[in-house]
């Protein structure tokens, strides 16, 4: 039997249930099951305490994840606190987010443009990904960074612009004969 969800990410987090991190996103799972139900008697009442507890999220953890936002399994927000996802941005799977990250649209006149995260990257504090930018697997993002274009797989993107760090080449693909 496959975990769900919850326990996925419960076991993903480091504080376990006293994480505020972990219940934002529980409650952004929640939000997000009513799009399963085609019937409205099913699909209103659960918009209704999904609104309740969206609102909680944020005035009380200050997490705002929208409800149509497509996120990937064992996201961990390690530290609570001014932290925005669009609802057209696309996380993948054990992705790491830490206080006042945003991730969230550019320009006024592209609203529904937001990124789209690869797997396993690394967010750090303070960092804005805006506009419909890509990044790729195990991209790190370095803290306060202001990503306005794509980050590469494996890349590094600090500093305000951001700008991208590549990794180093693998050093035992390199010749080392001394001839």
């Amino acid at each position: 039997m496959r975990n769900s969800n919850f326990f996925q990410d419960l076991k993903a987090s480091h504080e376990g249930l006293l994480s505020l991190g972990f219940w934002a996103l529980q409650f952004y799972r929640f939000g997000h099951l009513r799009y399963k139900f085609k019937t409205k008697i099913i699909r209103y009442p659960l918009a209704i305490v999904h609104i309740i507890l969206f609102k909680f999220s944020e005035v009380f953890f200050g997490i705002t994840i929208g409800v149509s936002a497509k996120i990937g399994k064992r996201l961990i927000i390690e530290h609570s606190g001014c932290i925005v996802i669009h609802g057209n941005a696309e996380l993948g799977d054990d992705c790491i987010i830490r206080q006042g990250v945003t991730i969230g649209n550019r320009k006024m006149d592209a609203p529904f443009e937001a990124p789209q995260i690869g797997n396993r990257v690394n967010i750090g504090a303070g960092a804005k990904i805006l506009g419909g930018v890509i990044i790729g697997d195990d991209a790190q993002i370095g803290a306060n960074a202001v990503v306005i274009k794509d980050v590469p797989a494996r890349a590094i993107a600090v500093g305000v612009p951001a700008q991208i760090r590549l990794p180093k080449q693998n050093p035992s693909s390199m010749d080392t004969s001394n001839e």
